[in-house]
């Protein structure tokens, strides 16, 4: 009788223990992510202003030459390194807090299972998985920055110099924010518990796959709006924040699904505007 009771008083002291330590460590990293995004956006300009000197000097021998220059550094193994951490920095900074409910839900629905002889390793195996999609993102974003780059479709300041790429990319991205798979992966992004009621899946491998899982259908709800950040400025964090904000509201608000569609006609609308200057 009295250990049943102590069990029962002792579970409630585990779960807000561990919803302590798993905020704790998503403020923590977010936190660290944008301090990282801090220091390159205060770095960039001056490198931008550096490159376009270096342009302007370099101009009139090239054109006597017949050479052209880039506008950015060579793309190196080093660049490119660079290149994917930031966009995996980047992906943490926006992607990680909204899903806070889902990787709390798992930790609560794990530890009532495992009882007390379970820690918190298998919610990081959980978010290590969401955090890998996001990451393979990150990989691709690193292409086709370097795909951009190399058609002098992006300026130093990492928006494209293409108002027609621009204008069709955001009447893509409000297609799509009005698109029955746009939906359907935002509704289970938004649905926790029924997620993981459906996908249960016990041991470190399973919180690992529940985990990628999860990340692919976040993956589907917002590649298109991360995708938008090669029209607004890679590296203006201002957007940034905004692009974390309206996805955090998309997720977590009530009216999530409303939300995405009317976003969805404003992109469509803005992007054909944007396309009628061309």
């Amino acid at each position: 009788m009295d250990r049943d009771m102590s069990d029962t008083t002792t579970l409630p002291r585990l779960l807000l223990r561990d919803r302590v330590i798993i905020l704790s460590a998503i403020a923590g990293l977010t936190g660290l992510a944008w301090l990282y995004l801090l220091h390159l956006g205060q770095a960039m300009p001056g490198m931008a202003m550096t490159d376009m000197a270096m342009t302007d000097m370099a101009m009139p021998a090239m054109a006597m030459t017949g050479m052209t220059m880039p506008m950015s550094p060579p793309w190196t193994l080093a660049g490119v390194t660079l290149t994917f951490a930031m966009w995996a920095v980047m992906m943490v900074g926006m992607m990680l807090p909204s899903a806070a409910p889902m990787i709390l839900t798992f930790a609560a629905l794990h530890r009532r299972k495992a009882g007390r002889s379970e820690r918190v390793l298998p919610t990081l195996f959980f978010a290590a998985g969401y955090l890998a999609v996001w990451s393979a993102f990150s990989l691709l974003a690193t292409v086709l920055q370097w795909g951009l780059d190399r058609s002098s479709l992006l300026s130093p300041m990492l928006t494209t110099t293409s108002a027609a790429f621009g204008g069709g990319l955001f009447v893509l991205a409000g297609a799509y924010q009005l698109s029955p798979l746009k939906q359907a992966c935002l509704h289970r992004c938004r649905s926790p518990f029924a997620f993981l009621f459906n996908r249960w899946r016990d041991g470190w491998t399973g919180a690992l796959r529940m985990g990628v899982e999860h990340g692919a259908y976040c993956l589907g709800c917002c590649w298109l709006l991360m995708a938008l950040l090669f029209v607004v400025g890679v590296m203006n964090l201002l957007w940034v924040a905004a692009i974390a904000l309206f996805v955090f509201g998309e997720k977590l608000l009530p009216g999530g699904a409303w939300i995405a569609r009317v976003s969805g006609v404003a992109m469509a609308g803005y992007g054909a505007w944007l396309l009628m200057q061309v």
